[in-house]
Parts: C-alpha cells; structure tokens; sequence
C-alpha cells in the first residue's frame, strides 16, 4: 500500500517553532470548520462517509487561553518590563548599570529567561510520554504571574493547592478554562472547597473518608480522585509521609464514596519532589493500576490517571521511558484514559539565575612581625577543612536560599565579577543540578587559581550558611558579584523578610532572540498583548 502524504504536516515542535507567517491572533481566528469526515476523505477517498469512531476516547480541556475582558492591564504578567538578550548578558548589564551610576543599590536580584521554560515544555513534549501525558504545573513550585501567564498561553494546565493558588491562575490575563485546574490537595479547609464550587474547579483529590463527608456536604458534584500512598523512599521531599491512602483502605474508600453518592473519577500519587529512581514510577503505576480494578469492584469506571511530580532533568530520559513502558502495560492507549502529570521544578528550574552581592568578608588573620606564630598542630588543626576566606552576600537560607533547608539543594555559585571587573564566562546551559558534585562549578568553568571559600547569608542567625566550603577564584573581594544558577523552584515562593531583609526581585528576558525558543516566546508574549488590548 503506498504512503498517503499529507501536504503541510509538522510535528508539535515544529508546529510551536516554524509559525513566523502568522500570528497569535490570526490563528485565534482560522477556521475551524474542517471535519473528521474531510481528514478521512484526504487519507482515504475511497472511505465510506460519514465516518463513525470505534471508540470514544475523553476529551482533553481546550489548550487556548481564555482572553478575559476587562482585566487589570497592570497586572503583573503584562506591565513588567521584558528584556531581549541572555540572562547572563542581563545580569552584566544591571551590575554595569549600578557600577557606572555609582548606584547604591547592593541588593540580590534574579533574572529570568523565558525561553528556557518554554525549552522544558518542548523537552516535555519530545519526550516519550510528551504525547499522551498532559502538563498541569505545579503552581506552588513557583506562583509568578510572569511565568503562570506565559504557560497558560502554552495551553498548560495547573495543579493548585490552595485557594489563593486557584485564585491567581484564573486571574491571570491568559486565564485557563476551570477544566484546566486540579485542586491537588486531598486535606482541604472547607473555605476552599466553598471557592473551588464558585470557581467551577470541579477536579480534586482526596485520600481520607473525612475529606468525602466534607466534600459531600460542600460540593457534592466535584470530580473525584483517589490520592494512594506509593513508594517514594528514594525522593529529595517523601510527600507520603503526609498523604496518600495505603492500598488496603482504597476499597472501602471507594465503597464510601459510592454510598454518598459522590463522583470519583480517577487515581493519582506521588513519587515525591525530586525523585532520584526511575523505578519508583513504575511501581506507583502498578498500584494505580489495581486502584483501578478496585474501583472497578465498587460500581465505578476511572477515566484519569494523575502521576504527580518528581521529575528532575537528570533523569527525565529514563523516567519518561520507564513511564511509557507502564503505560504500555497498564493503561495502553486504547483504553482510553487520559492521564496528566504534575510538573514543577522541571518546568521552571532553570529558567532563574540569582545575583548576589559580597558585602562582607573575613580572612585568616596573619601573623603579625613580632608576635610569636601559632603551634604547628594548632596550625595544621584549622587547616583542615577549613574556609581560606568567608564571604557574607546579601541573600539567604531566610530568603531564596530557603532550597536548602526546605528542599535539600546543594547550590553552586560562579563569579559575575572578579576584583570589580565583569567576567565574560557565562556558566553553562542546562544548568549544573543543585546536587553535590566532585568538581566545583568555577573550576569547571575554567577558573585554575582558586581558594577554599565559605558562603553565607546576611542575617545573625549561624544556621544561615549557603555553603560550607566551595573552590572560589581568588580576588574576589567586598562588593564583588556571585551567581548562581538553577534557582526557579522553590525559592522565591518561599522567602521570607527575616532580620529585615527583602526578597529579591526578579528581572525579566525572553532571552538571546539568536534563537529560535526566543523568538517564538517573544512573539506569543507580544501578540497576545496586542490582541488583547484592542
């Protein structure tokens, strides 16, 4: 049988990437008259019409943002200033900029680039679950308005966590559909619930026969599923020492979900934030499946699979695979479930860069002419493992550092200046993971003449170190600049003003417009503002 071609064809990649001809607004208004009937007579002329489906598979919400009429035009995501160039050419140019006015502005800031979030959403895409598997953020990992909207206009969905959550997306210029949110909290206050019914959020979860009888009285018609407990021993976070049923309470769950009469719909879990095994997921999926059959004994047909989060670009590959392979097994295709993941710290980790500023500094005290020198075993004793200087930036484990405490981060700093002068060495992208590494990030770069440094926080408090020891280039000096990359999830959505001190804002970028993801991010940002404002 010969190849049938059709004439325009582009995979999704190349369909995000190859529209230069033509704009958001003008494919807003394309025609959408075109029929499953008219597909099949190209494929097939010979087809009998008009063509009936074997099987009804559910349908997906719409990927177009919902334009709202009469928004803020001041909100967040639409009047913050958005720059044209790299992060790293950002950061040079603040820094310049303060240098040259002799600006005393000394505070941390971050910088954003854009078009790496929209990287991570086609490397989701390419991926082997990219086709099957819908992306609903995780809008706790890192709630800005500038990144919700630009991920809106991708056609992402959000998994929320809380009513103020839920309140930001669907005030958002590019608000989503309510179809397009998960209420992904299975132990919810009752205010909430209340929200989520007036907001029409009708999908969420619960692992708990309390959270039905709550959920019956206050929203009896909600969309249900079933949060189970999996294995997550290997994670960065264990979420399930918190929630999750154990598979042995799921039937008589769902027997009471049954008796009030209540929608469940589905399954979901967790591996845990920062999963470090693959394997975890297939067995979270091997339990899901049994779930399924469960509810299947209790009068039920789920039609949603949710696997939650965990995902870390170190291991994305081979946890997508794993996945696929699951899905293959348990819930192939042509069972007609839809399943979503809840995505954060992949989405937008790499997309933020931190810029700190040395404002203090100490060194060993050399001996002075005259007075006697330090006991040799005294001598050795503090050389060891010790710090060859200690530096204190304008940021920390109070603030954006907060990765480290609550997220287990081990951050890794690089010179934005030496002595006052700019460096023109940009780390590299992707960024290095915040895990511990053998080579520390400036020797990688290139930096051969360097010393033992520690780093440090501003605040009073001795718990607040960065790092406890790091190779640092040598004449780094008081008001010198350190950068540190792989700083978008779970930092500036937990900072706090301890001590006094600010968060740090963020600067925005759609990136070096070389390429091609940042042009295209450009593009969409300006045409659904222009479409918008008409």
């Amino acid at each position: 049988m010969a190849a049938t071609t059709v004439k325009g064809y582009m995979t999704p990649t190349e369909v995000a990437i190859s529209q230069e001809e033509i704009t958001w607004a003008e494919q807003q208004a394309l025609p959408t008259h075109t029929s499953v009937n008219d597909l099949v007579k190209v494929l097939d002329p010979t087809a009998r019409l008009p063509y009936l489906a074997s099987r009804n598979l559910p349908t997906p919400p719409t990927t177009a943002p919902s334009v709202c009429s009469g928004y803020d035009e001041e909100h967040a995501a639409l009047s913050s200033q958005i720059h044209e160039k790299s992060v790293h050419a950002l950061i040079q140019e603040i820094i310049s900029s303060r240098v040259e006015q002799q600006d005393d502005d000394e505070s941390a800031f971050f910088a954003c680039d854009l078009s790496a979030i929209y990287q991570s959403y086609l490397e989701w895409k390419n991926s082997p679950i990219g086709k099957r598997v819908e992306i609903f953020y995780a809008t706790k990992c890192n709630p800005s308005p500038q990144v919700l909207h630009l991920l809106s206009l991708l056609g992402t969905s959000f998994d929320c966590a809380s009513m103020s959550e839920i309140n930001a997306v669907m005030s958002l210029p590019s608000a989503p559909s309510p179809d397009r949110i998960i209420f992904a909290n299975p132990c919810k206050p009752a205010s909430f619930i209340k929200n989520a019914a007036v907001k029409g959020v009708e999908m969420m979860t619960f692992d708990n026969a309390d959270e039905l009888y709550k959920i019956k009285k206050l929203y009896p018609t909600a969309k249900l599923v079933l949060r189970i407990l999996t294995d997550d021993s290997k994670s960065l976070c264990r979420l399930g020492l918190k929630f999750g049923a154990p598979l042995s309470t799921c039937p008589g769950l769902l027997a009471l979900a049954k008796k009030l009469d209540l929608n469940v719909i589905g399954v979901s879990f967790h591996v845990g934030s920062g999963c470090k095994d693959p394997m975890q997921f297939a067995d979270a999926v091997w339990r899901a499946r049994k779930v399924f059959d469960m509810g299947k004994s209790a009068g039920y047909d789920f039609t949603l699979l949710d696997i939650g989060g965990g995902f870390e670009r170190e291991t994305f590959p081979e946890m997508t695979q794993v996945l696929s392979d699951s899905f293959d097994l348990y819930f192939p295709e042509e069972s007609g479930v839809r399943i979503i993941a809840e995505p954060g710290r992949f989405m937008v980790s790499s997309a933020f860069t931190l810029a700190t500023s040395i404002i203090a500094s100490r060194r060993a005290q050399q001996p002075i002419a005259g007075t006697p020198a330090p006991e040799e075993e005294e001598e050795e004793e503090k050389k060891e493992g010790a710090a060859d200087v200690m530096y204190y930036i304008n940021d920390g484990v109070y603030g954006s550092f907060n990765c480290i405490m609550f997220d287990h981060q081990i951050v890794h700093p690089h010179p934005l200046t030496i002595g006052g002068d700019l460096t023109f060495t940009a780390p590299p992208f992707p960024p290095l993971p915040n895990v511990a590494v053998d080579v520390d990030l400036p020797i990688q770069m290139g930096y051969t003449s360097t010393e033992k440094a520690s780093v440090w926080g501003p605040t009073c408090d001795s718990i607040d170190c960065v790092r406890q020891l790091v190779d640092m280039p040598k004449g780094m000096e008081v008001g010198d600049w350190v950068g540190w990359t792989e700083m978008g999830a779970y930092t500036l959505c937990a900072a706090s003003t301890f001590n006094g001190f600010d968060r740090s804002p963020v600067h925005w970028t759609t990136g070096d417009l070389s390429k091609k993801e940042s042009k295209f991010v450009k593009r969409l940002l300006e045409e659904f503002t222009s479409t918008s404002l008409r």
